[in-house]
Parts: structure tokens; sequence; C-alpha cells
């Protein structure tokens, strides 16, 4: 059939009852009015609580918000009747594609592909516990992209994500397979890259498959076997190379670094955000403040760790690594606080299991000096959604802003352990979970 001809055909037949038909189903359906009324609703923004109050919604967004606000008629109407609201939470430091179980296993027995076949399963636990959005920062053969993209299709159930891809890592690093046989290695893709041509190389490979954000393993780690749990990895002029290169293509950095020296490194280039960051020092602390530098303080993770960390088999000197970095983490995180550092929510979700991510909350206001539970939250609202650039997405229950809420029982501003216990999560205007059996999912 020639070019041509095969155009005539396409022709006739888009003039046929069936097509018309086709072209009918494919007009989008109509928006979908809201409302949701609840005794309170947590503004992490003003820091007020909002009572007997309102929320309407257009589709996917919010459009009024108030005290007592008249419903619309037609108006499908969600009573959560005592309830407390809020917008609905964000981890910014999450694994999705992983969870630790035992360490030569997850090591040498799982392929990318059971990472790929659990992935989904993870992320509909971390949605159903409040999470709407997270970013996931670091993932094995571009994973993370096609989970991100699944749940953004809508054919699997997840919470919005932002995605690193391959985390870049030196020689030797913190993402390098140290502490076995030269001969012992994996194939597939790789974020090891040394010196700036090379990272150069390695961002621009993220971007083209995917990568919403950078990451780098700015300096040494705990659940690694190279010897140190914070020595610097990545000279200056690499972490500023990395910084460089990732904002030409709009993207920014987080930087994992929990040694001080690391930290200042990665803060000098411009990072928007260090991961853990426990080693602090005075020094670090006044230059992340100077450059608006996030740090992301992920205490589950350390406390999970030194509680489980046998069992799941973990090496001695992973073990002993985080006792000494967790001795030393809540006198440099409060005075990194006091000192008013910007500071995001985020968990290391992965290392422990999945959907446990607000059993933070809770630690960050009991070991870091002045925090309150209303500053914990807009940890995981407010400053998430700024740190990540999606401040008009998320973060917020406000006009124009995605219908992302949650809802719990008591007063988490009373108790903070409230917020380990949702009951309701709307995403995007769509109910995803519900505790309540007279709420229909939908």
């Amino acid at each position: 059939m020639t070019r041509t001809s095969f155009g005539l055909l396409s022709a006739l037949v888009l003039t046929t009852p069936i097509a018309a038909a086709v072209a009918t189903a494919q007009t989008p359906p109509p928006t979908k009015h809201i409302a949701v009324r609840a005794a309170h609703l947590v503004d992490p923004a003003t820091g007020r609580r909002l009572d007997n109050v309102v929320v309407l919604i257009d589709g996917d967004r919010v459009t009024q918000v108030g005290s007592g606000l008249a419903i619309p008629a037609g108006t499908q109407t969600i009573d959560l009747g005592r309830a407390t609201l809020l917008p609905g939470l964000i981890d910014v430091h999450t694994h999705l594609t992983a969870e630790s179980s035992d360490y030569y296993s997850d090591t040498f027995r799982q392929s990318p592909i059971d990472a790929a076949v659990r992935a989904p399963a993870r992320a509909k636990r971390t949605l159903d516990a409040g999470f709407t959005t997270v970013r996931d920062v670091g993932a094995g053969e571009y994973i993370d992209v096609a989970l991100r993209n699944a749940i953004d299709e809508g054919a699997v159930a997840g919470p919005r994500m932002a995605v690193a891809t391959l985390a870049l890592s030196a020689t030797g690093g913190h993402g390098d397979l140290n502490g076995f046989s030269p001969y012992l290695h994996f194939n597939g893709f790789s974020g090891i890259a040394d010196g700036p041509d090379e990272l150069r190389k390695r961002i621009r490979q993220n971007i083209k498959y995917g990568a919403d954000l950078i990451k780098v393993l700015a300096g040494a780690g705990v659940l690694s076997e190279e010897e140190s749990a914070g020595a610097p990895q990545y000279s200056q002029e690499e972490l500023n190379a990395i910084v460089t290169e990732a904002a030409m293509w709009g993207k920014k950095v987080a930087a994992h670094a929990h040694g001080a020296e690391a930290i200042k490194r990665a803060a000098r280039a411009g990072v928007a955000s260090v991961e853990h960051g426990g080693l602090v020092d005075e020094e670090g602390v006044r230059i992340m403040k100077d450059k608006g530098t996030y740090i992301v303080p992920d205490i589950i993770t350390d406390v999970y760790i030194l509680e489980h960390g046998a069992k799941m088999g973990l090496p001695a000197k992973i073990i002993d690594k985080e006792r000494s970095i967790r001795s030393q983490q809540d006198v440099n995180w409060s005075r990194a606080y006091k000192a008013g550092v910007k500071f995001a929510f985020g968990t290391d979700a992965g290392v422990y299991p999945h959907g446990q991510n607000a059993r933070q909350f809770k630690l960050l206001v009991d070991h870091i000096a002045g925090m309150t539970p209303m500053d914990a939250i807009r940890m995981a609202t407010v400053n998430a959604a700024d740190l990540m650039g999606w401040s008009d997405k998320v973060g917020r229950v406000a006009p124009g802003l995605f219908a992302d809420l949650i809802a719990v029982d008591g007063d988490p501003l009373a108790d903070v352990t409230e917020l380990e216990r949702v009951r309701w999560v709307m995403k995007g205007g769509v109910v995803a979970y519900s505790a309540k059996s007279n709420i229909p999912l939908h």
C-alpha cells in the first residue's frame, strides 16, 4: 500500500460512525465538585488551626478553604466529623524501590526485577500512611522513573514522585561495592564517576532518562563497607561542577553527607539540601544558613539500624559506624535548628519498612531541642514543598494547589503521634485510603 492510499483509507475510516463513537468516548468527563468538611484544619503556613472547616474542590485542585463555607448545591460532600485535616505529607528522602531486610540477601540474591515488582506495594503503603508526595533520592536501573510514570498515569497507586535515578558516587565511595573481591561486579547502569567531566556526563545521562533532581554521595556513609562514615569523597571542584551542570539543566542537587567537611563542601557548592548531616559543625551551620541550604535529618533510620541491625545481618563495622554517628547527631542538629538552618522532613524510607514514615515526627520533637509538633509538621509540608520547588503544587491546603488532604482523629499539635494513625487520605481530589467504612474510595 502506498503512503497516498494509506492516507485516503485513514480519511475514510475517520468518517465512519465507529470513529465518531471513539471520539465521543474520549471526551473528558465533567469536572467533579467535592466538599470536604471536618472539625479542624491545621494550616502549617500560618501556624493556625481553623475550626468548622470546609474545603471545596474542583477536579484535582482546591478552590476554596474556610470556616463554615456554604457548600454549593450539587456538590458531593465528604463529612469527616470531628477529624482534623492537614495537607498531604511530604517525605523528601525515600527509596521506594528498596527495603532492607537481610544485608547479604538484599545485596546478592535480588535483582532489579525483584525491586521493580515490589515497588508498587511500597508506594501504596506510603500513600496510605498519608504521604502524598515524595522525593525519591536514588534507585538502580531507572526503576524510580518507571514507578513515577506509572503513578502519574494512574496505573499504580502511590504518592507524587520527584526522582533522582542513579546516585553519583566516587570510585570506592558510598555508592560503590566495597569490602568484597575485585572479581565481583554487577552489570547494569552505574552512577560511579570521578572528575568533573565524568560527573557532567553522568548527570546528562540521568536527566536524559528521566531524573527530576540529582543525588550526589558527597561523603562516606553507614550502610556501606568503606572505613569511614563521614569522610569527604568528592573534591570541592567536583561538587562545584555537579551543581553547575545540574543548574544548567534546571535541576537541584541533594547531597548525602554525614561528615563535617563533606557537608561544608556540598553547601559551598550550592546544593539544595544536605541529607543526614548529623556531624555538621559550627562552620558548616554558618555556611548552610548563609547559602539557604536545607538539612534533612533522618533520625528514624538511625534508631532503626541500632534496634534491628543485628537481625538484618549488618556487619559489625556498619553497626559501629551507626552507633558513633547517632551519639553525636542530636547536639549537632539542635545547634543547626537553633541557628536558623532550614529543615525538611526526610526519613530514608527503605532502610526501615515503608509506610512507617510518620514515626519520625515524635523522634524529631523529642531529640531536636526547641522543635514543636507544628515545626515538625512544617518540615513535612511547606518546607518540603519549598525544597522541591513545588510550593505552587503541594504542601498547603490552598486555592490552586492539588487537593492533597489527610485526616486524623485527634489533635496532632497536642500529640504528634496522631500522624502515625492517619485515618483518611485524598490525593488530587480522589480518596486513596479510608479507615472509615462510610466513606467510599472513588
